[in-house]
This record gives C-alpha cells, sequence and structure tokens, in this order.
C-alpha cells in the first residue's frame, strides 16, 4: 500500500491551523485589534482572525459621536470589543462603544491607585446619593461623601439638595472599583480635602506679608475670624478686625461675607496665614492729633466700665480712657456711669504713636490752664494702668 506523504502533509498543517484557531478564539470580553473589511449602511464587518469576520451592529455605532462613524473607512484597523463570541444567527458581535467603556473602567482604576481628582457631572440621584457621569462609566456618590449633604440629617432636606445639584459638575476622587461588580463609588468629600491640601500648599508657597487678597468668611470664634483664601484658612484675630472695639467677630462679619483681606503673616513651618481688615480701613489715629487739642471739650459714648477706670468711644476707631481719679474729685466709683451713656469730657492727654487718649471727668467745669498742667501725671497714670487695661478688654490695647 502506497502512503500519499503529500495528503499526511496538508492533514498536519490542517491541524496546526486548526490548534491556531482554537487558540485565538474569540472570547467575550475580550479587547481585539481588528481589520475593516466593509462598511455597510446598518452595519461594520471586522476581521479580528476568527472563523469569519465579526459584525459591529448599527445599535452600537448610534452610541458612538457620528464623526467617529463616519471617519471609519475600509483598511482601517480598529480595537474592538467582543460582545459575543457567537450570537443566536451565528454572528460573532462586536462593539466599539464597549472599548471606550472598558478603557473608562481602566482610567477609573487608574485614577484610584494615583488618587487623582476628577471633575464629573451629576445625572441623576437615588435615596442613597448622586449618580454621576465618568465617561461612559456611570458612578455612584454616597450621600455621606456629598460635601453639602453632611449637615442635613432629613430626607426631605437630602432630596431637595440632590435635585438643585443635577446638571452641576463637582470635583470627585475615585474611592472603589469593582469591574466585575460594575460599582464605581466616588467621593466629593475626599476630592475637596485632597484639593483643599493642595491648595493649601500653593497659597503657604506663594503668599507673601503685604499681599492683599480676597477670601470669604468661613468661621466665626470669640477670639477672630477665620477666612477661606481659596483652599486654606487665614486667621483675622479679633484686634485685626476693625479700629474700633469689637466684641465678638459676627459684629463686623457673617459666614459666607466675601472680604479683602490684608496678609499680616505666613509662617510656612506651623503652616498658619495671619491676616487683618484694619489695615485696610483708613487708621483714624493717623490724624487724630489734627482734630484734637490738650483742653478740648469732647463728647463720647461709655463703651466699657473696669475697676480701673471708665472707656468712652470719641468717634469711630478711637477711644479714651477715664481713669478712676478722673471721674470726680473724690474719686466717684467708675459704677456710676453705664455702658452707652453720653458723656462731656476733657482731653487731657494725646499720643498719636502710642495710640493713647487720657480723659477726664472731673475736669470739665475746672479751670482749663490748671488741667493742661496736670497732663503729664494723668498720661503717667494711664500708661502704668495699660497692661490692666488690656486683660480687661481682651488682649486689645488701651484705647485702640
Amino acid at each position: 500500500m502506497t502512503v500519499d506523504t503529500e495528503s499526511m502533509d496538508a492533514v498536519q498543517d490542517w491541524t496546526t491551523l486548526l490548534a491556531e484557531y482554537d487558540y485565538q478564539r474569540p472570547e467575550r470580553g475580550q479587547l481585539r485589534e481588528g481589520i475593516v473589511m466593509r462598511v455597510e449602511d446598518s452595519q461594520i464587518l471586522v476581521d479580528i482572525g476568527a472563523k469569519h469576520e465579526g459584525v459591529i451592529p448599527n445599535q452600537d455605532l448610534r452610541r458612538l459621536p457620528p464623526e467617529m462613524v463616519s471617519g471609519i473607512k475600509n483598511g482601517d484597523t480598529l480595537q474592538v470589543y467582543v460582545m459575543e463570541p457567537e450570537s443566536k444567527e451565528g454572528e460573532l458581535v462586536l462593539s466599539l462603544n464597549m472599548v471606550q467603556v472598558e478603557r473608562d473602567w481602566q482610567e477609573a482604576q487608574t485614577m484610584l491607585e494615583n488618587g487623582q481628582i476628577i471633575e464629573a457631572g451629576v445625572v441623576g440621584f437615588n435615596k442613597g446619593g448622586l449618580l454621576v457621569q465618568v465617561g461612559r462609566v456611570r458612578g455612584f456618590v454616597p450621600a455621606s461623601q456629598v460635601v453639602n449633604l453632611h449637615s442635613r440629617t432629613g430626607t426631605e432636606g437630602q432630596q431637595s439638595a440632590m435635585t438643585k445639584m443635577v446638571g452641576q459638575n463637582i470635583p470627585l476622587k475615585v474611592i472603589e472599583v469593582d469591574r466585575d461588580r460594575n460599582r464605581l463609588v466616588l467621593s466629593e468629600r475626599a476630592a475637596m480635602q485632597r484639593w483643599r491640601q493642595s491648595q493649601k500648599e500653593r497659597l503657604l508657597e506663594t503668599l507673601e506679608p503685604g499681599a492683599v487678597v480676597t477670601g470669604r468668611v468661613n468661621q466665626l470664634t470669640p477670639f477672630g475670624a477665620f477666612i477661606d483664601l481659596g483652599g486654606a484658612d487665614g486667621l483675622a484675630h479679633i484686634s485685626e478686625l476693625s479700629w474700633q472695639r469689637v466684641n465678638h467677630p459676627r459684629e463686623v462679619l457673617q459666614p459666607g461675607q466675601e472680604v479683602q483681606v490684608y496678609v499680616l503673616e505666613v509662617d510656612r513651618d506651623r503652616e498658619r496665614i495671619g491676616l487683618s481688615l484694619r489695615r485696610l480701613q483708613p487708621d483714624p489715629w493717623a490724624t487724630i492729633d489734627q482734630r484734637y487739642d490738650l483742653g478740648q471739650l469732647i463728647v463720647g459714648e461709655v463703651t466699657n466700665i473696669a475697676p480701673f477706670g471708665v472707656f468712652v468711644r470719641v468717634e469711630e476707631g478711637v477711644e479714651g480712657l477715664i481713669h478712676a481719679s478722673e471721674l470726680t474729685e473724690n474719686g466717684q466709683s467708675p459704677d456710676s456711669l453705664q455702658q452707652g451713656q453720653q458723656v462731656q469730657v476733657k482731653v487731657i492727654s494725646l499720643d498719636r504713636q502710642r495710640q493713647r487718649l487720657g480723659l477726664s471727668l472731673r475736669r470739665v467745669d475746672g479751670d482749663g490752664e490748671a488741667a493742661e498742667a496736670a497732663a503729664a501725671p494723668v498720661a503717667d497714670v494711664v500708661e502704668a494702668n495699660t497692661e490692666t487695661a488690656s486683660e480687661a478688654t481682651t488682649e486689645e490695647e488701651v484705647g485702640a
């Protein structure tokens, strides 16, 4: 019997080709390279090296930008996604749309690993949080991770707030990616924290004392106001809010108010920024000696009563001290006066540099020359009581 060696070689070649075909057999979810064989009105045929050509159906093409579809030509090389290795009709169904979806999932994983901050649009919400669109992937932002919802306890309040956010773009940070479960979770809160930290680092690096910047009042405390400079808070101490006496920052500021501030100090080691509002206001003490003279009678309002004397505001930003010894001839107690009371006083000392204004009640009806002669020792008394006065007025300078 004669053996046909050529036939045996052909069988071996076919077996080899079949093995290669089995190795390259497409599987659902694969990304494969292919060559466009034919562009038709309702589909595109692509050769990905399988048993027969794959089909990109019209419903998939409609999800793509029209300019992208119209640009596809015979012979182009495309990356496609295997939707069905073999449909009921025996077709190999491919997708171009899912290629972008898979790329977006890969990009989401990269963003998770890198801690990248992105901006995405809010497309809807449910009772648990916001729905956002990240490329072609739908993401979820839990209500606990939405900045504007952290203080809202009622369901109705949350629903109202989320309704207003639909259509807005918000900063987000990816906190979970689970491709198998189609789960992409993001956080606005984490994004804001990361953003504020980077902004704080930038501000501490670039901000210099003497600069004038715009900020927004973030928080009011008994000792001052924290002002958001666009990512970092600076502190304007209560003594730097106004030239006039301020008992609490809420007297001159309110949360959310936009203000211009003067940068007093930038401490990069301690990451602190000192601010002032009053440095941008006219200093009433700069020209005070042009408005007041020794021995002059003026009218003022009692603003504060201390054991050692009474503070009187003679104009906005200027207060003087009536020492207890200058109230009456017999040393009347400061309690004899009341806050808000209008009194006529005599100027007995004036120090523009140190912002000291000494006043007298008992000398109003006295001899003017005697009052001027007594001015120097009274000024010494005022100076000696400066430290005590500071303690009684929340560390604010006497007469400031």
